[in-house]
């Protein structure tokens, strides 16, 4: 039996979305001590269930506002689950959308030691990683301007260049193929591809079929927050794309 990577159980993901148009703090404020707001319930995420096993590539598709974003943060922590839970073995890169992680008035340098702390790695061990992230991204005549001053596709390269040489367990991607150049493309998704070879689990989020039939094994589809298919990625990428024609 494969080491499951990632359980997902019952999960469920609710925001609490105002009624009512408030313009200052003073009028939230009074709104909140006489009980006068008024809130509506939005589930992102509805009884979510389904498992990873190490090594394996899992691609989430789905329209816009299905739920996909906010699986991926409740699977790296960056949000808790309304009802649910998830158990995560090994260490996550996440790439969660442009810039995330990133402190944007730091240097391309700095941040590639930031990102790789947060995700605990030792100074020695980043440093060790340096030229090939820097050579990588293919930022070398900017990696020491700061962050802010990037373009999105020169961020989503700096991110994707640490992200990918820091030789996570569970590597997370958010549309983030779909930016820059085709060069880079190219060049992206061979990286993963030779991370396959490692044992790296993937959990991929894109709205290119193709993308997920070349780099995925299983794939699942969300509609509303819930899933309404889970099978192969070609299996599951046919049911898409048959959707969107209907669309």
């Amino acid at each position: 039996m494969a080491k499951t990577a990632i359980a997902v159980d019952q999960v469920s993901v609710m925001f609490n979305l105002n009624n009512e148009k408030i313009d200052n703090i003073k009028e939230y404020f009074i709104k909140f001590v006489t009980r006068k707001l008024r809130f509506k319930e939005f589930w992102a995420l509805r009884d979510i269930s389904f498992t990873v096993a190490k090594g394996e590539r899992l691609g989430i598709l789905g329209f816009n506002g299905a739920g996909k974003s906010t699986l991926l943060k409740v699977i790296a922590g960056v949000l808790k689950p309304t009802k649910g839970s998830i158990k995560v073995s090994g260490v996550i890169a996440p790439m969660l959308e442009l810039g995330a992680g990133f402190d944007m008035n730091y240097s391309g340098k700095e941040n590639i030691f930031l990102y790789a702390a947060t995700m605990g790695y030792p100074r020695r061990f980043t440093e060790s990683k340096y030229d090939e992230i820097v050579d990588f991204s293919e930022l070398q005549d900017f990696i020491n301007v700061p962050v802010k001053n990037y373009s999105s596709g020169m961020r989503a390269r700096l991110g994707f260049a640490i992200a990918t040489a820091v030789e996570p367990d569970i590597l997370i991607l958010d549309e983030v193929l779909s930016v820059g150049d085709a060069k880079f493309r190219i060049k992206s998704e061979a990286k993963i591809k030779s991370m396959f070879e490692k044992g790296v689990t993937v959990l991929f989020v894109s709205h290119n079929t193709d993308q997920v039939r070349r780099l995925c094994n299983k794939a699942i589809l969300l509609d509303k927050g819930t899933i309404i298919a889970l099978g192969t990625a070609d299996e599951v990428c046919d049911i898409y794309d048959e959707k969107v024609k209907k669309k």
